[in-house]
């Protein structure tokens, strides 16, 4: 799992800052280092400790990769007044019923490609679909899903964007079990990036 690889390189880190001598350049430093990792450009305007956390402000400039349309968006977004944004995120239970049975395809979909050709075992993939904090019906309808063959392309047509936006964090999630994406895996990504515009 992602966590796996990460976490082991947070630890050296959080060592590397403890026994710093220049704790405070060393930390912007790795903060702007492990951002540059994702493609994204950040500099550290401030950096203080309050109580027991670190309170860090970002300049953050268009990502590698980033289309400029979605970074002009993204940039009116955050410039519109609290009042004009809706405040609350979309969740799976808000979706309308058929756009969760999509989800629950997709999830099943990006589970049964992760193995190519392998029978999917229900008990030992189930314990990590709950790591992700999916609901029980959602759980359910994986299940079920799992045992009929998917196609993308008929999954992806009629998917509206926010649901697209809610499956891809999943769908990356169930990508990195094995930590490593293969090729219909990184088409089925693509594909729910094309959905959420």
């Amino acid at each position: 799992m992602l966590t796996e690889i990460v976490r082991p390189l947070v630890r050296t880190q959080i060592r590397l800052l403890a026994n710093s001598q220049a704790t405070r350049r060393t930390l912007v430093n790795t903060i702007a280092k492990w951002l540059g990792y994702l493609g994204v450009y950040a500099e550290v305007t401030r950096l203080e400790t309050n109580s027991e956390q670190i309170q860090v402000s970002l300049t953050v400039k268009k990502p590698e990769g980033c289309d400029a349309t979605d970074w002009e968006t993204i940039l009116g977004n955050l410039n519109r007044s609290a009042e004009e944004v809706n405040p609350g995120k979309l969740t799976y239970a808000q979706l309308p019923e058929k756009q969760q049975r999509k989800l629950q395809r997709l999830l099943a979909y990006m589970i049964q490609v992760g193995e190519p050709g392998q029978t999917v075992c229900w008990e030992e993939i189930c314990p990590q679909l709950q790591e992700m904090d999916l609901e029980e019906t959602w759980l359910q309808g994986i299940r079920s899903a799992i045992k009929v063959p998917q196609s993308i392309d008929s999954l992806i047509l009629g998917l509206d964007p926010d649901s697209a936006a809610i499956a891809l964090e999943k769908a990356v999630s169930i990508a990195f079990l094995d930590r490593r994406i293969n090729p219909e895996e990184d088409r089925t990504l693509a594909a729910l990036l094309a959905a959420m515009k």
